[in-house]
């Protein structure tokens, strides 16, 4: 469509039935604001007469399996109505200029930027080019475009806003220069593999999956190369919920190791039994081996391989819950999961500032305002300065949303809907 009457068709509400299918109880009015100025900004970086295409990415919250992708676990995440939008054109030459709202401009080029460099390791041109790479290796066509991207995934709240981007950009190149042909879990590796390789960042597989597929989704990571999906048909805003990710607004600068020490410690558990990570280890050999692996690894890994053995079966019995829609033995599976993760896991704060508190806050207050009440509430994502999730009845939400915000500052409380659609193209 020409960028011309792309502005048109919004202008006249030719896009609204599927702007409401994307953002639920949204001012379609609101939503056509946003994709206007996107076009028009489009319009005014790289000029009119331009055949464009119209692409939505979804954000993810991870549900059940807090930290046990990386050791080949199972989990459940899904999408949610938080996004990153793009207006692209194709260009006949092998250049990438991407434009998002609020950042510099990135610019590629294909051909030569095509192996990792650690001294471009954190930004967004790696992943691009980690993308176009990816593609490349995959056996798929790939092509320069232009395009303007604009987000609502708040950074640093464990909504995917980089994976988000990593699916967008693969997106683009899927329906430029493929056909649309490219399956979106196959997107998803890809955008695994640029993270990894090209951005520096050694992550699994769950956010990618969760932003590219959409829905609620189960996905079993026993084989990495290829992870068991199953999607999850259950309404929570049906039911009268509304997801809410609290941003605790902690520093996550000098956390590095503490991340990493997780998948580490649960890995070197493993190795004691000759195997190269958790899932490999049978419960039974590792209860057996517990005196051993305190004065090999110390408590604290053994406590993270319990976690991890226990966040696995909460995964299969959240599974089955949802599908019976018992929502009540959901909840109670979600608030065991965040006390394993707050006990033994230990991912709630770091000893390294003991006055840095946020989550362990956040939880409490939580608990605090939901206790007698259907709900839950958890450490959501990597955990130690990020943000909790809680399932907040919608008549609780604005109450719950002040307090939150009152603690944390303005904004801090998402309030979010589970978007059953994952990486489109709208037009």
């Amino acid at each position: 469509m020409n960028i011309n009457c792309l502005i048109k068709t919004i202008e006249t509400g030719g896009l609204d039935d599927i702007f409401a299918s994307l953002y639920p109880g949204a001012d379609i009015l609101d939503v056509r604001t946003r994709y206007l100025d996107a076009a028009k900004n489009f319009l005014g970086m790289f000029g009119p007469g331009r055949e464009v295409m119209l692409f939505s990415v979804p954000g993810r919250s991870e549900l059940s399996g807090n930290h046990t992708d990386h050791n080949r676990g199972c989990v459940i995440a899904s999408s949610v109505d938080l996004d990153i939008i793009a207006i692209a054109s194709p260009r006949t030459d092998r250049q990438i200029r991407l434009k998002s709202e609020g950042l510099p401009q990135n610019s590629v080029d294909i051909d030569r930027y095509t192996k990792p460099d650690p001294a471009k390791f954190g930004n967004s041109a790696s992943l691009i080019a980690g993308m176009c790479t990816g593609f490349a290796k995959s056996g798929y066509s790939v092509g320069g475009f232009d395009a303007y991207t604009t987000s609502k995934i708040p950074k640093g709240t464990g909504l995917s806003s980089s994976a988000a981007f990593e699916v967008m950009v693969g997106t683009i190149l899927n329906h430029f220069y493929n056909g649309g042909k490219v399956d979106n879990v196959e997107i998803a590796k890809i955008a695994q593999y640029a993270e990894n390789e090209f951005f520096g960042k050694p992550c699994g597989l769950m956010d990618q999956i969760a932003c590219a597929v959409g829905g609620i989704v189960a996905i079993d990571f026993a084989s990495p190369e290829n992870p068991l999906i199953e999607k999850l048909d259950f309404d929570l805003t049906s039911r009268g919920y509304n997801l809410c990710i609290v941003d605790t607004r902690g520093s996550h600068a000098g956390l590095t190791d503490e991340y990493a020490a997780i998948p580490g410690e649960m890995k070197e558990v493993a190795s004691h039994f000759g195997r190269t990570c958790l899932r490999e280890v049978d419960e039974r050999e590792l209860m057996a081996a517990i005196p051993e692996l305190r004065e090999k690894y110390g408590d604290r890994a053994v406590l993270r391989a319990l976690h991890f053995m226990e966040e696995n079966k909460r995964v299969a019995e959240q599974k089955q819950a949802l599908r019976g829609g018992d929502l009540g033995r959901y909840f109670a599976c979600v608030i065991a999961s965040g006390r394993s993760s707050f006990c033994y896991l230990q991912n709630v704060f770091t000893p390294k500032n003991i006055k840095e508190q946020g989550l362990s806050l956040a939880l409490c207050l939580a608990e605090g305002y939901l206790a007698g009440k259907t709900a839950a509430w958890r450490v959501h994502g990597g955990g130690f300065a990020g943000s909790i999730q809680a399932y907040v009845k919608s008549d609780d939400v604005e109450g719950f949303r002040q307090l939150m915000d009152g603690v944390f500052g303005r904004g801090a409380c998402s309030v979010l809907n589970i978007r059953q659609q994952g990486a489109i193209r709208l037009c």
